[in-house]
């Protein structure tokens, strides 16, 4: 009978345990931003962005989800050329880049304070893969500014892409703008 509540007791401790790490890896809110309208002409919906609306509460992450191999993500279509919805210059140099080129974005968790910079991730959705090189962060603790162009923050799991990949990936023009996919470090 002793050894019966000894493997019942180190079960239930294993149990614990185990929903103890995955609750710890769970991802959420930091924070809220408030909304503000956007000064007129200054929010870019090229590709069919979204603008801020007044006193809307958007939440903010500084996490993203746990990566892996096949990290699940949300692919979003993003321009990094001049002009373009993706507001500035990339973070990672500076730069603007050609929207027939495969580079993304990662949420903020998976930017990682820059350290997939100028690096390539392998994307898989729609039966394809493709590799891009990382340039940006998808700001998921800032937005609804000038420096966001009135964009929210992203949400946590977003890889926002430029044209480029979306046309590697096969997908047609009519669906492009949002996709669930994987992605791992290349």
């Amino acid at each position: 009978m002793k050894s019966f509540f000894s493997k019942v007791s180190i079960l239930a401790i294993m149990l614990l345990t185990i929903f103890l790490v995955s609750e710890a890896q769970q991802c959420r809110p930091s924070g809220r931003i408030r909304g503000k309208k956007p000064p007129p002409g200054q929010c870019n919906q090229e590709d069919n962005s979204d603008c801020c609306k007044a006193g809307k509460m958007y939440p903010k992450y500084t996490c993203s989800p746990s990566i892996s191999g096949n990290t699940k993500a949300y692919l979003t279509l993003n321009s990094f050329e001049k002009g373009g919805d993706g507001g500035g210059p990339s973070e990672c140099d500076g730069k603007y880049h050609n929207d027939n080129t495969p580079v993304v974005a990662l949420s903020t968790g998976w930017y990682n304070g820059g350290s997939r910079c100028l690096n390539n991730i392998r994307i898989n959705g729609n039966g394809r893969s493709v590799v891009a090189m990382v340039v940006d962060e998808c700001d998921s603790t800032e937005g609804c500014d000038a420096d966001h162009d009135y964009q929210p923050p992203c949400p946590n799991n977003i890889v926002d892409a430029s044209k480029a990949v979306w046309k590697a990936l096969g997908v047609s023009e009519d669906n492009w703008g949002g996709l669930d996919i994987t992605w791992s470090d290349a």
